[in-house]
């Protein structure tokens, strides 16, 4: 009986052959999952990380975002809040600045009405050395229509409150005059002067000096005569001693 040798493709695999075999066998295990149960614990827990390593990074990335989120959120609220701050403190400063205006105005208004309610005597030192309605045929009226300030010629006269000069020159029997409008709507004269020192037009302050005392006009002597009038006008005279007192003179 003859013998032949096996050859093609039925011969025994060599070693090399399946060695490579199985090492393809695992590696498609392996993609398939399949090596999972069949490795040894050490490989089994490699594969493990490498299935799931997507996960940490997905979760870590969520992690982020919801704090890059809360910042967002914490900045805007931080914001928010500094301009709710400024703002208070932008209307304080407005308030305080309001505030300031109207003490400013309040005060204004006050020194006006000081300024205004002021009055003083027109002669310093003084007294009245002729009353008022004193009768004398020295006065074609029969009687006198202002008081006289006793003073030496040269005296300094002053507005006894704030006006305006509506006259400033020769007056007939008053001599050298002024008359002023009040601001109340009054008028008050000031008569025989030497020396005039202000002009019609012209607005005075509480004891401004006018002019200076002197003997100009009908006298027998030095002195400033005084009137309190209702209008400009010779005639519309009221008491000036009372006019005076209610104002505040204590002559």
């Amino acid at each position: 009986m003859a013998f032949t040798r096996a050859t093609g493709k039925h011969r025994r695999t060599g070693r090399v052959h399946r060695t490579t075999a199985r090492a393809a066998g695992v590696a498609a295990l392996a993609t398939t999952g399949v090596v999972g149960t069949l490795a040894a614990p050490a490989l089994a827990a490699e594969a493990e990380v490498e299935q799931s390593g997507i996960t940490p990074v997905v979760t870590i990335g969520d992690a982020i975002a919801d704090e890059i989120d809360a910042q967002a959120v914490a900045q805007q609220q931080a914001a928010v809040d500094a301009a709710a701050r400024e703002a208070a403190r932008e209307a304080a400063r407005e308030r305080a600045a309001e505030e300031a205006r109207e003490a400013k105005e309040r005060a204004a208004r006050e020194a006006e009405r000081e300024r205004l309610n002021t009055f003083v005597a027109p002669i310093t030192a003084s007294y009245v050395s002729t009353a008022y309605q004193a009768g004398s045929s020295l006065w074609s009226s029969g009687s006198h229509t202002g008081i006289d300030f006793h003073a030496s010629s040269g005296t300094s006269v002053h507005s006894v409150g704030v006006g305006t000069v509506v006259e400033a020159g020769w007056g007939g029997a008053y001599g050298n005059q002024v008359v002023i409008r009040m601001h109340d709507g009054t008028y008050t004269q000031y008569g025989h002067l030497s020396s005039i020192g202000v002009s019609v037009g012209q607005s005075v302050e509480p004891g401004q000096q006018i002019g200076v005392s002197g003997a100009t006009g009908n006298v027998t002597g030095p002195h400033l005569h005084f009137e309190a009038r209702t209008s400009p006008e010779y005639g519309s005279d009221m008491d000036p001693v009372a006019y005076l007192r209610s104002h505040g003179v204590n002559i």
